[in-house]
């Protein structure tokens, strides 16, 4: 059946981007270009004074220019594209295929620092540990920078779920994470977590002369980078495969549905469209008349982050509600 009593309830937009997404933009794209700019540096530097050591670490910062790059470039075409009707259910989810492809990248970084630390465990080459404790104190100070550009907020590293009561807010919960700007934090933190681990393993092998360090405390990095790459290549996988956003959220909506309305929830999806984002399509089956545009208002009502939904009603005067 089709209400038409409120016609906004029906008509809407597909503008399906992220509070503060312009701001993520510009944080993004400022990250890049101060990440791009010591790149420069240390490959000029290292090509002017013969250091291999700054050579090899200004190419490594081209995969980091690369990662903050494409997470600025996602905000820009999510931005662009935001109102085309090519894209059914909004732009949204450009920030969740970044995030995804950038993962993938941490993956293949942290596989071939994890090989490279095996080669140096059983076959020690020779370390300059001054010239390599600098690069190592300038990485990081680059990283802590970028960090602090990128805001470093309380979820963006973090690879697990976090429980979030849905009767209080939805807007908060876990289907409002940003995965763009957690890929490009991630990226950022893992450069300063191998650049802290670097500085204590060439500190020891400086003082100590303990060359093992160096590739365990590597192995170590690539565990952790690897972790983070685990837990954003699962959680950006799940939403591009629209896979069911909240399970919680939607038990809550069936239970309002059916406790509250009498109808019976025949069928339920629910999945995110962006971040804050959530699109809702619900089958009902009632024994009485009953509006869909009402369903759809008290849903909103109390579950402000669901932007699409869509209610169908078919009436069964033989049916009893579950």
């Amino acid at each position: 059946m089709t209400d038409t009593h409120d016609h906004g309830l029906w008509t809407h937009d597909h503008h399906f981007l992220g509070q503060g997404h312009e701001r993520a933009e510009a944080r993004a794209r400022l990250a890049a270009g101060v990440t791009a700019a010591f790149m420069a540096v240390e490959i000029v530097a290292g090509l002017v004074f013969g250091s291999m050591a700054l050579l090899a670490d200004g190419v490594h910062m081209a995969t980091h220019v690369g990662a903050l790059g494409l997470a600025a470039g996602a905000y820009w075409l999510a931005r662009r594209y935001s109102a085309s009707a090519r894209f059914t259910f909004g732009s949204g989810k450009f920030g969740d295929l970044a995030a995804f492809a950038s993962a993938i990248v941490l993956g293949a970084i942290s596989l071939a620092v994890a090989i490279e630390s095996i080669e140096r465990l059983f076959s020690p080459t020779a370390v300059d540990y001054r010239d390599a404790l600098f690069i190592a104190g300038l990485g990081f100070a680059v990283n802590v920078v970028c960090a602090y550009i990128l805001g470093g907020g309380h979820d963006h590293a973090h690879g697990h779920d976090h429980e979030h009561d849905h009767d209080h807010d939805h807007g908060h919960g876990h289907g409002g994470q940003d995965h763009n700007m957690r890929a490009a934090y991630v990226h950022v933190l893992a450069d300063a977590a191998t650049s802290v681990l670097a500085i204590l393993a060439l500190a020891g092998g400086l003082i100590w002369g303990v060359r093992w360090l160096d590739p365990v405390v590597g192995l170590i990095g690539a565990g952790v980078i690897a972790s983070w790459s685990y837990g954003l290549v699962r959680d950006s996988g799940l939403v591009l495969l629209d896979a069911a956003a909240d399970p919680k959220l939607a038990g809550d909506i069936r239970a309002l549905v059916e406790g509250e309305m009498g109808a019976r929830v025949a069928d339920l999806h629910l999945w995110r469209l962006g971040p804050g984002h959530h699109g809702l399509i619900v089958s009902l089956v009632c024994p009485e008349e009953i509006s869909a545009e009402f369903v759809k208002r008290r849903l909103r009502e109390r579950y402000p982050d669901l932007s699409h939904v869509t209610i169908e009603v078919a009436i069964c005067a033989d049916c009893t509600p579950a």
